[in-house]
């Protein structure tokens, strides 16, 4: 006997039950709320981190992410609550409260391998409560990052979804794919140091060492579910290039945008540098 069209909505409805709430409603998407990252030139490519989804942002070492999360820690934790999950317990407190983050908004979930960073953020997704929830794992070696499934990414990007939680996941390199709404590479292009005062007598045995002044990064948008790629023309490819790409300086006591990267005014005078990083930390 063939089933009525009520019959069998009934029959899917409870075999779905428990696991999709509304399985014949459609749900539309809606446009995540965007909050700053702090860094002008990153805001101005991206405009902020979305809400609600898997953001990535991967790079070598020394390339910069660092610098981006504890710049989005110190614009959120002035209002709303964080939590950052630290695979390999490299955190480095005082440095980010100088940075400018509120410690005492800030969960600082310290792990010592990635197994356990994977289960600390998975409680913490599903717990709510967090306006931003980071995942460092830039320390772990890419290969056992390679090793976590792809259903884990799709669990965390699940557990995200409908919050107004910020996900963020720090790694060498690109491993939540589809995942991720949106996917940001960061490496360093140039570093320029600096020698500090030497205030002890020309006849020291020691070398002084140098300080770091300033640091050229850039920023590429790999993925965005935000923006429609357009079609690129055959004799476009450099202009697609910097439109897609921000470029920002990292100071010994200040962050200078694309604007200050032709202004030598926007970089801090040389000559006090020692003053300079110990006030910065």
């Amino acid at each position: 006997m063939p089933w009525s069209a009520a019959s069998l909505r009934l029959h899917v409805e409870s075999a779905l039950a428990g696991r999709i709430a509304t399985p014949f409603r459609f749900r539309e998407n809606c446009v995540p709320q965007l909050v700053p990252t702090g860094i002008a030139a990153i805001d101005e490519l991206l405009g902020g981190l979305p809400r609600g989804c898997l953001t990535e942002i991967y790079g070598p070492p020394c390339s910069g992410k660092t610098s981006i999360l504890q710049s989005a820690l110190a614009v959120r934790t002035q209002s709303e609550a964080c939590a950052l999950v630290d695979a390999q317990d490299s955190f480095d407190p005082v440095g980010s409260e100088r940075a400018g983050v509120f410690l005492p908004r800030l969960l600082w979930v310290r792990c010592h391998g990635i197994d356990a960073a994977l289960r600390s953020v998975d409680l913490l997704l599903h717990g709510g409560g967090f306006s931003l929830i980071a995942l460092d794992l830039s320390d772990v070696p890419a290969r056992l990052v390679r090793q976590v499934q792809l259903n884990v990414w799709f669990r965390m990007r699940r557990a995200v979804e409908n919050s107004s939680t910020v996900f963020l996941v720090l790694a060498q390199e690109s491993n939540a794919k589809t995942c991720a709404s949106l996917v940001l590479r960061v490496q360093k292009e140039t570093v320029s140091w600096s020698l500090p005062v030497q205030k002890t007598t020309p006849y020291a045995v020691h070398t002084p060492g140098c300080l770091l002044d300033v640091s050229t990064h850039s920023a590429e948008m790999k993925r965005s579910f935000l923006r429609q790629k357009k079609p690129l023309p055959i004799d476009k490819s450099r202009a697609r290039e910097s439109a897609e790409t921000a470029h920002f300086r990292l100071c010994s006591d200040q962050q200078v945008g694309d604007e200050g990267l032709h202004n030598a005014e926007a970089l801090p005078s040389p000559k006090e540098p020692e003053e300079r990083v110990r006030n910065s930390g």
